[in-house]
C-alpha cells in the first residue's frame, strides 16, 4: 500500500522539487515545460481546439501550422490525408489534463496527442509560459 500510494504521490513530489529547486537556483528545471503535438482534420477544427485549450488556460501559447499531407496506417490500410498541427506550449505538469481535454472535444476517434519535455530554452521566455499557465 506504501509503494502505490508513493507511486501515485511522485508526479506531485516531482512538480513540488522542481518548483522549489526553481525558486531557490532561479535557473530552469529541464522538462517543468512541454510542447504538445495535436492534429486535426481542417483549420476550423484546429482554431476551435486551439481557443477551448486557452480559454482553459492549459497552454500559454499555441502555433496553427498550415496544412501538410500526412500518410497513416488505420485499420491495416495506408491511409493519406491532409492535417492542420497544433503546436501547444504548456507546463509538463498539465499535460495529463490537456490530453484528457482535448480527447473529449476531439471529432477524431484517436486524436494524435503527443508531448516532448523542453529541454532548455530562453529563460525570460519559459518563465512567461509559467506565468500564463496557472499551477495545479
Amino acid at each position: 500500500q506504501v509503494v502505490t500510494l508513493s507511486l501515485l504521490m511522485y508526479p506531485v513530489l516531482r512538480s513540488l522539487v522542481l518548483q522549489l529547486h526553481s525558486a531557490i537556483t532561479g535557473s530552469y528545471v529541464s522538462g517543468t515545460h512541454s510542447i504538445a503535438f495535436i492534429n486535426c482534420l481542417n483549420e476550423q477544427i484546429a482554431k476551435d481546439i486551439a481557443r477551448a485549450i486557452m480559454d482553459k488556460k492549459l497552454a500559454a501559447y499555441v502555433n496553427i501550422l498550415p496544412k501538410s499531407s500526412a500518410l497513416y496506417f488505420w485499420k491495416g490500410e495506408l491511409e493519406e490525408s491532409t492535417e492542420i498541427l497544433l503546436i501547444v506550449k504548456t507546463r509538463t505538469s498539465k499535460i495529463g489534463e490537456l490530453s484528457n481535454y482535448v480527447r473529449s472535444i476531439h471529432p477524431f476517434e484517436i486524436p494524435e496527442i503527443i508531448s516532448l519535455p523542453i529541454d532548455q530554452g530562453n529563460p525570460l521566455y519559459l518563465k512567461w509560459i509559467e506565468e500564463n499557465v496557472p499551477r495545479d
